[in-house]
């Protein structure tokens, strides 16, 4: 994993114990195998931070060596696990823990964990809540690494060939810069959504010659529709790309071309990229 999935492990921890009220949720990336523990919401101590969880080795080794969501009702008196973590796990007073893997692409990337310090086990509702959130989790990371797949075979591909000089290059840029706008309107997490975007940004730039610092007289919105026109998208196929109306689209596409003084839909295309706006 990258070392910024650290920050939306913890944006999924804190929305998973917000839904199901739990009072402590925690969890980690693997790194060569091995569990590490570096994200923590709701402990009283600092006793869990950094340990490292081998598989098979506790209650975090067995869903990473096994690939599915387990619990224990009691730490302490658990037959079906390891205890070579209790000093850690007993300082904090964690008695009942349910553990999901983070599956992505068949690999465990890493493992949320929901707890309690109460007697009672935790409930359907916690770990359904924690399961909900993996699958979350691991559908944007998918879409995060599908998207760093395609930038490095485009930089690959333009630095092999020569972005100018090809065609094909250029389609293939395209493409992905509009599929980057779509998928980033679909994402929940803030951060992740203006990284695509940004990156949708740099791939708008490649091959144009823009004004420093020149800021965009278009809206989010009007982009995303120049972007499907640019791939010759009619107004109905744009609407169904971007979950839009057809009504909406042509409002956003006239207001493009308004804001760039453009006669027609293809003239604003030509328009915007001249102003580094698409690729």
């Amino acid at each position: 994993m990258r070392p910024d999935d650290g920050d939306a492990i913890r944006h999924a921890l804190r929305l998973t114990q917000e839904r199901a009220g739990l009072p402590v949720v925690f969890g980690g990336q693997v790194r060569d195998g091995v569990l590490h523990l570096l994200q923590f919401v709701g402990v009283r101590t600092t006793a869990m931070s950094g340990l490292d969880i081998r598989p098979g080795a506790g209650l975090g080794g067995q869903v990473l060596a096994r690939r599915r969501p387990a619990a224990v009702a009691d730490y302490r008196s658990a037959e079906s696990i390891t205890h070579d973590y209790d000093a850690a796990v007993m300082a904090e007073g964690i008695r009942s823990i349910v553990a999901v893997p983070l599956v992505v692409s068949g690999a465990v990337r890493g493992v949320l964990y929901g707890a309690s310090r109460g007697p009672a086990p935790l409930g359907d509702r916690a770990t359904a809540a924690m399961v909900d959130a993996s699958r979350q989790l691991a559908g944007e990371i998918a879409i995060r690494d599908e998207v760093d797949r395609r930038l490095k075979l485009q930089q690959a591909v333009a630095a092999d060939r020569g972005f100018s000089g090809s065609r094909i290059a250029a389609d293939e840029v395209r493409q992905v810069h509009a599929e980057l706008r779509v998928i980033a309107q679909d994402i929940g997490d803030d951060a992740l959504r203006d990284r695509l975007l940004e990156a949708s940004r740099r791939l708008a730039g490649l091959g144009t010659v823009s004004e420093p610092g020149a800021s965009s007289p278009l809206s989010p919105r009007e982009v995303d529709v120049l972007a499907q026109v640019a791939l010759g998208c009619s107004n109905a196929e744009a609407a169904r790309r971007l979950s839009l109306l057809p009504e909406t689209v042509k409002s956003y596409l006239r207001s493009a071309m308004r804001k760039l003084d453009a006669h027609t839909r293809f003239e604003a295309v030509i328009t915007a990229r001249r102003r580094g706006l698409l690729p």
